[in-house]
């Protein structure tokens, strides 16, 4: 897929690895339309890109799904989503609230499907980007719900992909920790000890590669080779 003047719609723009990935499609010649929940930085990105903006909580599944639709005739079509959205929690299993549970696969799950599912119709031969997490492949201690949470988000697309394989292409986005200090804005408890985090410009280089692989699904952490696109 060529990304000029591709249509692109990015769910969680004013996030660091969703408005890096806006960035990098505006600046490949990408038409544009952003959202988020904080207002004001959604403002911002939206001027910075030309862009049309939504504030939007994924939590909210209809608001979701009337905010594709809006998005879709804004820019008079349909061909990239990005969805770059997630909130994590830490501490042992059995001490996990379950309020903050139910706020995990909230977010991280049912809200990037919903997103998926609202624009599937209108993406027919696009391309959908979501971001999981590398925990989808290994749960890790004091994580146990937001892993499982991205789990269910991996184990979600790869059905879709499946149902969905003669008109959409679905990639599965499963980075390694990242440089986002996306831990600051924990739902609930401290960080275990992390892994150094890799630049999410990797993360982003890696999404534009994909999304311009026409036989890309995957986007994966290997010790050896780092992000593979595959």
């Amino acid at each position: 897929m060529e990304l000029t003047d591709v249509r692109a719609l990015v769910i969680g723009a004013t996030g660091a690895l969703g408005g890096g990935i806006a960035r990098a499609l505006h600046e490949a010649g990408a038409s544009l339309a952003v959202t988020g929940r904080d207002a004001d930085r959604l403002a911002a990105i939206g001027e910075e890109l030309d862009a049309p903006t939504f504030v939007l909580d994924v939590v909210d599944v209809e608001r979701a799904a009337a905010t594709v639709r809006e998005a879709v005739d804004a820019l008079g079509g349909l061909d990239v989503l990005v969805v770059a959205t997630g909130v994590p929690a830490f501490g042992p299993a059995v001490d996990a609230d379950p309020a903050v549970a139910e706020e995990l696969f909230a977010v991280n799950t049912l809200g990037a499907t919903g997103v998926v599912r609202a624009a599937l119709p209108h993406l027919d031969g696009g391309v959908a980007v979501v971001l999981s997490a590398i925990l989808a492949d290994a749960p890790t201690a004091g994580m146990a719900d937001y892993s499982a949470a991205k789990a269910a988000l991996s184990a979600w697309l790869t059905v879709a992909r499946r149902e969905h394989r003669r008109s959409t292409r679905i990639v599965d986005v499963r980075p390694p920790h990242l440089d986002t200090d996306l831990a600051s804005h924990a739902l609930a408890g401290e960080p275990p000890r992390l892994p150094e985090p890799l630049p999410a410009a990797d993360v982003v280089d890696a999404v534009l590669r994909a999304i311009g692989d026409d036989k890309a699904t995957e986007i994966v952490w290997d010790r050896r080779d780092g992000l593979v696109v595959r």
